[in-house]
């Protein structure tokens, strides 16, 4: 099976690698101190856990917590993402990534404004780690809502406050998928602001798009509307695409980093992911020609 365009087997040699199945703090009653105290204690993964005999802990937690890892465990199996979203802390939703990787959606949008309600989406790009699909206002928006359900797990940057309440209101879905939102991920790391800051922070190079944001990007929407030149629509589509592949590096970056400090920062680290090229073409004669209209 490919994993972001590598082989998925030669990088991760067992389950005991999946950060998720290292995770005690999604169990009731326990909290990500009481986690570090297991792991110094040599329990470092669901399936290191035998009686109990050697957790440091209540003998009605260690009871507690032998049910919820086989209930854990039962969840993972059946893929259920949506489950360990809603037990493991939001701040260490990040670790859901590499078990769920090969169902993951990395979603961006772009609008016509900020009000779900008075505005709507002109297009939004979806990749799979395989696939870059694209949809598009007035054309094929409507099969947004019927391919995303196919991810249990969505990746965004400052989706939790901006995408996903867009679509909900815009479109009508629920969008109720596990959701790791980077942009909450990299300010805890000390990477802020938008998500080209973050890039450049991070030494991303956007190539001739580097001058291009999200007002730019609106102002395309309404040129190919004026002018319905197929080229302005390829820029738009072009930089709302590179978002979406800039996101799959910054998940990787971002998971790399929050491992510091763990016991897993030697084994689990992901390598630099292959993405997938950019299948649309931003026109340089188009952005300056808006540019210059603008000043």
């Amino acid at each position: 099976m490919q994993w972001h365009g590598v082989n998925r087997d030669a990088i991760i040699a067992s389950e005991s690698d999946y950060m998720l199945k290292n995770t005690f703090c999604h169990i009731p009653g326990l909290g990500t101190e009481t986690e570090r105290r297991l792991w110094s204690s040599g329990l470092h993964s669901w399936d290191a856990f035998r009686d109990g005999s050697t957790v440091p802990l209540a003998p009605a937690k260690i009871a507690s917590l032998g049910r919820h890892l086989k209930a854990s465990a039962a969840y993972l199996a059946t893929g259920d993402a949506r489950h360990f979203a809603n037990c493991v802390p939001t701040d260490q939703h990040w670790r859901l990534y590499r078990e769920f990787a090969d169902s993951t959606a990395f979603l961006d949008i772009e609008t016509t404004g900020l009000s779900g309600y008075s505005d709507h989406i002109t297009t939004a790009v979806v990749y799979d780690g395989h696939h870059v699909r694209h949809y598009v206002h007035g054309a094929n928006l409507r099969d947004f809502g019927r391919e995303i359900r196919d991810y249990p797990l969505l990746v965004t940057y400052n989706g939790k406050t901006f995408d996903l309440p867009f679509i909900r209101a815009s479109l009508g879905l629920p969008m109720d998928q596990a959701h790791i939102d980077l942009r909450y991920v990299l300010a805890s790391l000390g990477y802020r602001g938008g998500l080209k800051s973050c890039e450049r922070q991070l030494g991303l190079d956007r190539g001739g798009l580097a001058d291009v944001d999200g007002f730019f990007a609106v102002l395309l929407w309404q040129e190919y509307k004026r002018t319905r030149n197929s080229r302005v629509l390829e820029t738009l589509l072009a930089y709302n695409a590179l978002d979406v592949l800039n996101l799959v590096r910054l998940m990787t970056v971002a998971y790399n980093l929050k491992l510091r400090g763990t016991p897993f920062e030697g084994t689990h680290k992901l390598p630099a992911p292959s993405v997938a090229d950019n299948p649309f073409e931003a026109d340089v004669d188009v952005i300056g020609r808006i540019r210059r209209r603008c000043r």
